[in-house]
């Protein structure tokens, strides 16, 4: 993994109050929570019970959609790698 791709990622993961990413027809939303060598975990809830985790490959990350919550205008905005 090159070390622009995980910079870009640690950015994405700091912008905004909440990601969401749309892979393959499914949005999770929430928190990144770890960027690893080859995935990034996604926390999708708010409790323990009602929240799931999603490891997110970097190889699929070419076909997501990335957007973050800016606080500032109420909206989610694209984030591009």
């Amino acid at each position: 993994m090159s070390e622009a791709l995980i910079n870009r990622l640690v950015e994405f993961a700091e912008s905004g109050n909440q990601q969401r990413i749309v892979l393959n027809g499914q949005s999770h939303q929430g928190w990144i929570m770890e960027i690893t060598e080859d995935a990034l975990l996604i926390s999708t809830g708010f409790a323990d019970k009602s929240g799931k985790d999603f490891w997110i490959k970097f190889d699929d990350m070419n076909q997501a959609e990335l957007y973050y919550w800016d606080n500032k205008n109420d909206q989610w905005v694209e984030f591009k790698i």
